[in-house]
């Protein structure tokens, strides 16, 4: 057997709320940009988004039948909103964060953001973050036609990193997420503060974990 194809391993991580608390800023600024198209978001609407992309989120609060220009704009400028948040406020990586990805690059795994996130904030989260030197690929809304649960996001990941997905452990905080990791044929580790997740392994945080969990993943059967 190829030795490459039983040692090669990676990790495809989802950013928002499982590498960077950013839930407040994209709060604020999908309130304050639906406001002037004639929508008082609750905060209860915008956490049953979080986690999707714009143009689904969008189509559930304007209707299906949405101009996908009209879509688009009002998108664009919410996504150049939290920007301005993010920059201008600064943002911190959730416990463990840092720590996951530091200790993993130097073990050997390759790592990759897979985000339903437009790739401007991705890059942008990155740079505030100071987390880009861990990172082998980005994978973003802007390379995938489907979001999440649909795996699309996670296989591409994959594919830019050479790994196959069965070497692959997704880390997410959203139940779509989650299943997108399963659908993809990938473990898969459940990170939230609220709930419970469905996923292979689950913790409140990151830090939570303990030294062999990624290991331990690739290592258990189906």
């Amino acid at each position: 057997m190829d030795a490459d194809k039983t040692t090669i391993k990676a990790v495809l991580w989802d950013l928002d709320g499982t590498l960077v608390d950013s839930e407040e800023f994209h709060w604020l600024s999908w309130r304050d940009t639906v406001r002037p198209e004639g929508i008082e978001l609750t905060y209860e609407q915008f956490l049953a988004s979080f986690g999707q992309r714009n143009d689904r989120i969008l189509a559930g609060w304007l209707g299906a039948d949405v101009d996908p220009e009209r879509a688009r704009a009002i998108g664009d400028a919410k996504e150049a909103e939290y920007r301005r948040l993010a920059e201008t406020h600064g943002l911190s990586p959730l416990p463990g964060a840092r720590q996951w990805l530091r200790a993993l690059r130097d073990s050997g795994w390759k790592q990759a953001i897979a985000s339903s996130a437009p790739r401007q904030n991705v890059e942008v989260m990155l740079r505030v973050l100071d987390l880009t030197q861990y990172l082998d690929a980005i994978v973003a809304a802007e390379d995938v036609t489907i979001g999440k649960p649909d795996p699309q996001v996670f296989l591409t990941a994959a594919r830019k990193l050479a790994v196959p997905p069965d070497r692959c452990v997704v880390v997410e905080d959203a139940a779509a997420g989650v299943e997108g990791a399963r659908r993809g044929g990938m473990k898969c580790i459940g990170v939230s503060r609220n709930g419970t997740l469905d996923a292979d392994l689950f913790v409140r945080s990151l830090a939570d974990l303990p030294p062999d969990a990624f290991e331990r993943l690739l290592d258990r059967r189906s």
